[in-house]
Parts: C-alpha cells; structure tokens; sequence
C-alpha cells in the first residue's frame, strides 16, 4: 500500500506498469486517472493545497479500510497538490484483488472518498480570478451510498 502527494506531474502508463510487475497472485487490477479540465471561460488552472502528513494519514486510513472491505492485495495512490494545468493528471489510483469485481468497486470507493472527503482544498484560477471548490451535491451522494451497504 502507496499513498503519496507530489507537486510535480507524473505519467499514468509508468505507474500502472510498476503496479502491475510481478503480479502473478493478482487476477485484476483496476485503475483510475484524473485529469484535470479546463471549463469553458472558467478555469485556466487548478491548485490543490494539503497538509503534508496529515492529508496522507487520512487518505492511509479509508485505504486500509478499502483493503478489509474488498479483500484488497494492494493500493496505490498519487495525488497530485500545488498548480495543475488542464490535461494534466490530478490522481492516479490502482487496486489489486483476486477478483475483478473487488478492484473496480474498491477503486470506486475509493475515488468517491477522495473527490468529497478527502483532506484537500481546492481552488480554481481563472479569467474572472480565484475561486475555492466544494465538493458537488453528487460528489457527496456518491460517496454515502458505500455507508449505507
């Protein structure tokens, strides 16, 4: 299990390789990549602040609860913080589970805690200046749903 933040960019397709190198007891492996978007006459740039240590705890503790809950033989995490430019990569997660069913719904929990609960503060720059993001409406029902199984 990997949890790390970087203010540099990274490139998905290495870290799905490494991820991937040597798993012969792994029956799947899912992943998941964000990027960030430029919305139309909105956003020119995304910045991500955290707490170092304190962000990577919390994000190791649904990761170990995602590992209990879906059988889980690995995570790995890379959360990107700082300014990000559109097309970019935000965050990169990958599971390995026996099973695929277990890789893509713990890859979906995980990215639901990620998106709404996570220890992230994020604002956006843009031509009408800077604006800090909340979580959605959508982003919080997605992630309730798993506290209701």
């Amino acid at each position: 299990m990997s949890v790390s933040l970087t203010d540099r960019p990274f490139e998905p397709g290495a870290l799905v390789t490494a991820f991937c190198a040597g798993r012969e007891e792994t029956g799947a492996v899912a992943t998941f990549v964000g990027l960030a978007r430029a919305e139309k006459g909105r956003a020119t740039v995304l910045e991500l602040e955290a707490y170092p240590g304190f962000t990577e705890a919390a994000i190791g503790e649904i990761v170990d609860a995602a590992m209990r809950r879906f059988g889980l033989q690995d995570v790995v995490i890379v959360h990107r913080v700082g300014r990000i430019a559109p097309g970019e990569a935000i965050v990169f997660v990958a599971t390995a589970a026996g099973h695929r069913r277990e890789a893509f719904e713990a890859c979906d929990f995980l990215m639901d805690y990620l998106k709404s609960r996570a220890p992230f503060w994020k604002k956006e720059h843009g031509p009408g200046g800077v604006r800090w993001i909340e979580p959605t409406d959508r982003d919080r029902t997605d992630a309730t749903r798993w506290d209701q199984e």
